[in-house]
């Protein structure tokens, strides 16, 4: 199990996995996948910036005790910030934006958003609370993405 989340974690590294899904959905699913694809990137892409480049710059969280860690891998943690989970926050932030347009294919991403967030505290580079916060951008950059168009055209409040 652990060699699998390990696995699934080593490819949403810095976006693989959703930029691999988001090309496969745009090459395989008519003008419905192109739209998931590139929704599913915009939203990944603003979930990032908000964690990693705002949360983490402001909330300087160090990562949870090594002993705490029954593995080896706890060497290969990052050394920025634990607070928030900036892969969570991609993948769910992907998942999130595709779903409406392509339920299909959200519900296909659904289980490695969920392996990449199990992995993220089983590997000891994040608390469960890490993990959860970066949930709530990603539904938040998910969120704002789809809802994006509709504030545009009527103006901002």
């Amino acid at each position: 199990m652990a060699r699998a989340l390990s696995a699934v974690e080593e490819s949403a590294e810095s976006g693989k996995l959703w930029c691999g899904a988001a090309a496969v959905m745009a090459w395989r699913g008519g003008w419905r996948g192109r739209r998931a694809a590139v929704v599913g990137l915009v939203a990944m892409v603003v979930a990032q910036l908000a964690s990693n480049g705002l949360c983490k710059q402001l909330a300087d969280r160090p990562r949870p005790p090594a002993e705490w860690i029954p593995h080896d891998e706890v060497a290969d943690r990052p050394d920025s910030s634990s607070f928030p989970s900036g892969h969570t926050a991609a993948a769910v932030a992907f998942t999130a934006a595709v779903a409406p347009t392509w339920p299909a294919a959200g519900a296909l991403c659904a289980l490695p958003t969920a392996l990449v967030a199990v992995e993220r505290v089983q590997s000891g580079a994040h608390y469960p609370s890490d993990v959860a916060a970066g949930a709530a951008i990603g539904l938040a950059g998910a969120w704002l993405i789809r809802r994006a168009p509709a504030l545009f055209l009527r103006g901002w409040p």
